[in-house]
């Protein structure tokens, strides 16, 4: 009986997972969970089945909740062996838990459980029951994720202050591991993504004493560890780097070195947030945010195109029905996620998700349509954070950036609603009256562009709206040259300091044909992160802030996070816009190709496109492309 796998309610193992992640966070000794609303998962729920056998078959469930199997009218204990003769069966599994969601693995030759198996939780029709490919092993239960692991030896030892520091050769997250040649005392690790806060047992965020039987302590992010009052020849220390293995397919290699460089730092960047799910940054918070998350969806579509950890951050930030609060509080992160949705499809065509997905699409919708003015755009209610940006945006009334957002939901909706032969309850007309309604509102003839908010009077204008109405389609082409000229190639609006919303400005400016000015930008702004001494992409990045003071961040000494998820676009921006790789049809691997290489002596990269691995290299004069997939030799054309 080698078959099955563990199977819960759909949705329960990343609203548990989730919460097991915004919980992490440990700053300076304290505990601080994620400050919104935690989703629970289903404490009550019946698996079951329909199978019509020909002959006698058996099968054993394997559970951790309390629970029985019911076989027609019999019922038995879980871990019993269950014979079924010919005939049709209904097979169920109930199965109850409180402190975990309740799984179940059932194993055998003819029965066992698979994707094909129901769910139901007592309040909602039957849904197929959640599965995952990591899962397969009856001996690893579903509420325990085993990270892969990797030891990292120190690169550098040396006494320092009263002390030792060792430093790693790259940002890791990992579990220290000492071991004291002279016994046990109680010897306190300062860790720091950068040697000056490690240094700094006072403000570091993490301070460790090892466990006095394993000489171990928790695992954080950490390049460089402080210990105090010992000698180097008294201690060893290894990092055991823990972290979810997920290929990277993409490779990229160019004959500029400083871009090299910037691609290889963007993708260590990027696989370290990207764990069960799509995380912020590796130090500070750990938790699943919706801006960057869906930031996130476009790097993975060309760099490791897995859309497992897409499905599963989606999944957490969405949570259940009904909605009563906006994801991370956060009004525009709300909205990212019915455009992170969209960007999945687009990328992996995943038509069941979709389907599953879509009724929770339109509640949300439901839910930011119970927030409008009289003017029907959407505004924040007490509570809400209003946040598009670190930037002074003016965010008095209805902010023109989020009906711009608001917008492309509903646009976005009116698409889904077509692709899958559903109700499209007016989501098109909406989207149409919203986008004719900025325009009226919102765009200045005076300024020559979009301001922030028309309430305040202050026709204030920044990058962040005027970005949102180019990449959006709210600008027609005669604006969106006036906002060139009076926005973006104007000093005096306020510059994008986030590699955040610098995602936005440079995907902005390769639409409108801007590229030589994006290659100088992403050299300049990621490439002075690397002049810095940046071996990870950092949450923020000023190049006038001194080298004292540019850890700092939020009024804090070294609060700013030096591996973040939003930092490491120049691989969507390389790889979409100078080698030219769109999808055109994920389902049948389609794609498109219209290269901007001659600003390049050479370029060899590898990019996926569904099953397939496409070569592609330039050698100055003529462009070859290669379509591989894992099980044939490979076919190319020039």
């Amino acid at each position: 009986m080698s078959n099955g796998c563990w199977i819960w309610y759909p949705g329960d193992f990343e609203l548990y997972h989730a919460m097991v992640q915004n919980f992490s966070r440990v700053e300076r000794g304290y505990g601080w969970p994620a400050f919104w609303k935690s989703e629970g998962f289903r404490n009550r729920v019946v698996f079951w089945k329909i199978y019509t056998l020909e002959e006698e078959t058996e099968f054993c469930v394997c559970s951790k909740a309390t629970g029985h199997v019911l076989v027609g009218e019999k019922k038995y204990p879980f871990g019993t062996r269950i014979v079924c003769g010919p005939g049709r069966w209904k097979i169920s599994i109930h199965a109850g838990r409180i402190e975990e969601f309740p799984s179940v693995f059932v194993k055998g030759d003819v029965i066992y459980s698979d994707a094909d198996w129901y769910a139901e939780d007592y309040a909602n029709a039957p849904v197929k029951a959640g599965c995952s490919r990591y899962f397969t092993d009856e001996t690893r239960e579903p509420s325990r994720w085993d990270y892969s692991e990797q030891i990292y030896e120190p690169v550098h030892i040396e006494p320092c202050l009263d002390g030792v520091l060792y430093e790693f050769e790259t940002e890791l997250t990992a579990v220290l591991e000492v071991q004291d040649k002279r016994g046990y005392r109680p010897l306190v690790l300062s860790c720091g993504e950068s040697r000056e806060e490690a240094l700094d047992p006072q403000h570091c965020y993490y301070s460790w004493t090892p466990d006095p039987e394993t000489g171990r302590c928790p695992r954080c992010a950490v390049r460089y560890v402080y210990i105090a009052g010992c000698r180097p020849e008294e201690l060893t220390l290894r990092a055991i780097h823990q972290y979810v293995d997920i290929p990277v397919r993409a490779k990229f290699s160019c004959s500029d070195e400083r871009l090299n460089k910037i691609w290889q730092v963007a993708e260590h960047t990027f696989r370290l947030c990207s764990g069960i799910f799509f995380v912020d940054g590796i130090k500070r918070d750990k938790w699943i945010w919706g801006g960057d998350a869906y930031q996130s969806f476009f790097v993975n579509r060309y760099l490791m195109a897995d859309a497992d950890i897409n499905r599963r951050t989606l999944l957490a930030l969405r949570g259940n029905d009904p909605m009563t609060t906006h994801i991370n509080t956060i009004l525009d992160y709300t909205l990212y996620w019915v455009l992170g949705i969209k960007a999945h499809f687009e990328t992996f065509g995943d038509l069941e998700f979709l389907e599953s997905v879509y009724p929770r699409m339109c509640s949300l919708m439901d839910f930011c349509e119970s927030q409008l003015d009289e003017n029907g755009f959407i505004v924040g209610r007490k509570g809400d954070w209003i946040f598009i940006d670190w930037a002074d945006l003016d965010k008095e009334g209805a902010l023109c950036a989020e009906q711009i957002l608001f917008a492309e939901c509903y646009h976005t909706l009116a698409v889904v609603s077509r692709v899958l032969g559903a109700d499209e309850k007016g989501y098109q007309r909406k989207y149409d009256d919203l986008r004719k309604k900025i325009d009226r509102f919102y765009w200045s003839d005076e300024k020559g562009a979009y301001i922030d908010s028309f309430r305040s009077g202050r026709n204030y204008v920044s990058r962040q709206s005027n970005l949102f109405a180019v990449l959006f389609q709210i600008a027609d082409d005669g604006k969106k040259a006036l906002i060139v000229e009076n926005v973006i190639h104007n000093d005096r609006i306020p510059r994008i300091m986030t590699p955040y919303f610098k995602f936005f400005e440079m995907e902005a400016l390769c639409r409108m044909g801007y590229l030589d000015e994006v290659l100088a930008q992403i050299r300049d702004y990621w490439g002075g992160m690397l002049d810095r001494g940046a071996v990870t992409f950092w949450e923020e990045y000023d190049p006038n802030v001194s080298a004292e003071e540019q850890y700092d961040m939020y009024g804090d000494k070294f609060g700013k996070s030096l591996c973040h998820a939003w930092s490491a676009s120049p691989i969507y921006l390389l790889a979409r816009y100078f080698v030219g790789m769109e999808i055109i049809d994920p389902v049948k691997e389609e794609y498109r190709i219209r290269p901007h290489l001659e600003r390049f002596k050479y370029l060899e990269c590898t990019l996926p496109v569904g099953r397939k691995n496409v070569h592609i290299v330039w050698d100055g004069e003529k462009l070859c492309v290669e379509e591989r997939k894992d099980d044939d030799e490979g076919k190319g054309h020039t």
